[in-house]
């Protein structure tokens, strides 16, 4: 006959464990001898094996007391069941593994690679880490709200990216980021006069057609605009500078009828 401490280093589990498997019924618990000591036999060692193993498999405890009392065709049934169960919390835990290694990634969390290798890009062309951030999360926006046309997105946006005057745009919007740029400063000027030319031309060509976008969201845009402005209040300045030459809106640009006085 085995103590308590006894059974538990011959099943290879700790004394807690089967005080917890007494608790919830899983292990019957003996009766104390005339010494106050619960004592264990052989077949208590047999049952605590048993526990382990399942336990040791994965099989959760609230389940294991109906499988070893079993017939073997239901114990084999219930295995299948449970193994499909491990197999799911594999994939669940696999794709969990992948988000994770993203979280150190940084750009990549929760964007597609086309956004990602953008980013890189501006990176290439001198934007700011701030700048790239501020695009980062604008992208996240865009990403979750239309994930099919995210692929399309990026090919035109790589291609805008060709123009000089883009480049010159990020480089001057990245510096003013950077910096305690004042309402006056002559940068915000000069990007919002590279915005309205850009503009100018999208109109002219067709691509911006009376005000209306490509992918009619509203609040996608309003987002948008809301996270630019969240980033950097200076924002609003160009949103000001940008009426004055005739264009409403930051992220999706409106022609105004008539260019305010």
């Amino acid at each position: 006959m085995l103590t308590i401490g006894q059974l538990a280093a011959y099943a290879g589990v700790t004394m807690r464990t089967v005080r917890h498997y007494h608790q919830i019924g899983l292990l019957p618990e003996p009766q104390r001898d005339a010494s106050g000591y619960r004592r264990y036999g052989a077949t208590a060692v047999v049952s605590l094996i048993r526990i382990r193993t399942l336990a040791n498999a994965g099989v959760p405890l609230s389940q294991i007391g109906r499988l070893l009392e079993a017939d073997p065709s239901t114990f084999a049934e219930a295995v299948q069941r449970i193994d499909g169960h491990l197999r799911d919390e594999i994939e669940r835990l696999e794709t969990s593994r992948k988000q994770i290694a993203q979280l150190a990634a940084g750009d990549s969390l929760a964007l597609p690679p086309e956004v990602t290798c953008y980013l890189e890009r501006l990176r290439r062309i001198g934007a700011s880490e701030r700048m790239v951030a501020a695009e980062r999360n604008g992208w996240i926006l865009l990403a979750a709200r239309w994930p099919d046309h995210i692929r399309e997105i990026m090919a035109a946006k790589h291609v805008q990216l060709d123009d000089p005057r883009l480049v010159r745009l990020y480089r001057l919007l990245s510096e003013l980021l950077d910096s305690d740029a004042g309402k006056d400063d002559p940068r915000l000027k000069e990007a919002a006069d590279i915005m309205a030319g850009m503009a100018e031309e999208a109109y002219a060509s067709g691509e911006i057609d009376s005000g209306d976008a490509p992918y009619d969201d509203d609040l996608a845009f309003d987002l948008l605009d809301a996270l630019a402005i969240e980033s950097d209040p200076r924002a609003r300045w160009m949103v000001d500078l940008m009426r004055e030459r005739g264009w409403a809106g930051w992220n999706r640009m409106e022609r105004l009828a008539q260019p305010p006085d």
